[in-house]
């Protein structure tokens, strides 16, 4: 008698390519938006239903459209598992970074007006950042594959991750110069009526109703999250340095890997976008001079505070430095 072996299965239906198996990002990113384009609703409810109405409306709906989307991969390739252990490696190497400052006593050599500055610009800042998370939320949701929908949501993850540095530095910040940089009532009125502020609010909330996902996507990440990535992980940072506070500077130089990663992924799928359907430069595009003015407005809000240091950086510079980069941004993506 002979016995029949099967013959191994060499085609992986996640891949195009015939005989090649498919990484462990592949593997667990591609194809898993079963909703995206089915007829004639997204969900297995009343097409007519509200959620379906609203995935038609604001996702395939969209201006920005492609011919498939399971093409764009993530630049870094991030899974669930890489990116826990990448962000624990991290974050060992930041609770670091402060016992080492803690035991030099740094935070009690500080200039107390250079803790009053950050206690208006650093400190609700946290406000700021839940909002952005919350918008990378909306991108992930809306999303029209898992690869996209994976890269917002971890973005939406370093968000939170940078709110509670945040809130660990006004903590400690507060056991040597007094409790009220760590009040969470003042801080959030000085997020609702600081006048620095409130350019900046007024453009996140308005981001938090921009509906369309490539509008979303556009507004969020290649306007105003790099402005204020900018902003704080640059500038505030070369100004704590510049102050005699390199704990602040470290936690935020650190966190700028977050942004960088941001940008490398938000720019390679808006090429991917248009090398998919040309036409999608120009809506990428108006929707990016739709948004940088008011990206715009909220640098131009908080950098008068920059001023206020006891090491001031001149605001105009400020301004132009977050200009300069976000023209880098458009430069990478737009060719």
């Amino acid at each position: 008698m002979t016995s029949t072996v099967p013959s191994r299965l060499r085609t992986w239906s996640v891949t195009d390519a015939v005989r090649r198996k498919p990484t462990e990002y592949e593997v667990v990113t591609r194809r898993f938006h079963y909703h995206f384009g089915r007829r004639p609703a997204p969900f297995d409810l009343d097409p007519d239903s509200p959620i379906n109405r609203w995935y038609l409306r604001h996702r395939e709906g969209s201006p920005l459209a492609a011919p498939d989307w399971e093409g764009f991969q993530d630049p870094a390739q991030l899974n669930y598992r890489r990116y826990i252990a990448a962000q624990h490696d991290r974050e060992t190497y930041a609770e670091g970074v402060v016992d080492h400052f803690e035991e030099l006593d740094h935070d009690a050599h500080l200039d107390p007006a250079w803790v009053a500055v950050l206690g208006r610009l650093y400190v609700p800042a946290r406000f700021a950042l839940h909002v952005l998370q919350l918008a990378g939320l909306y991108v992930g949701q809306l999303a029209p594959s898992a690869a996209v929908a994976n890269a917002s949501y971890f973005q939406a993850a370093d968000e939170l991750r940078a709110v509670q540095w945040i809130a660990y530095r006004a903590v400690a910040l507060a056991t040597v110069h007094g409790t009220e940089i760590a009040d969470a009532g003042l801080a959030r009125r000085r997020w609702e009526d600081d006048a620095a502020w409130q350019p900046a609010r007024e453009t996140l909330e308005r981001l938090l109703i921009a509906y369309d996902w490539g509008e979303a996507f556009t507004a969020l990440n290649l306007v105003v999250k790099p402005a204020l990535d900018a902003l704080f992980l640059d500038r505030l940072a070369a100004l704590a340095e510049a102050n005699g506070d390199d704990l602040t500077a470290q936690l935020l130089h650190e966190a700028r890997r977050d942004g960088e990663r941001s940008r490398e992924w938000s720019t390679a799928l808006a090429r991917y976008a248009i090398d998919a359907r040309p036409e999608n430069r120009a809506v990428l595009a108006g929707w990016e001079q739709a948004w940088l003015p008011r990206a715009e407005a909220a640098v131009a809000g908080l950098a008068p505070l920059f001023a206020e240091a006891p090491v001031p950086a001149e605001p105009a510079g400020v301004a132009d430095a977050v200009r300069r980069s976000l023209a880098g941004l458009h430069t990478d993506w737009a060719g």
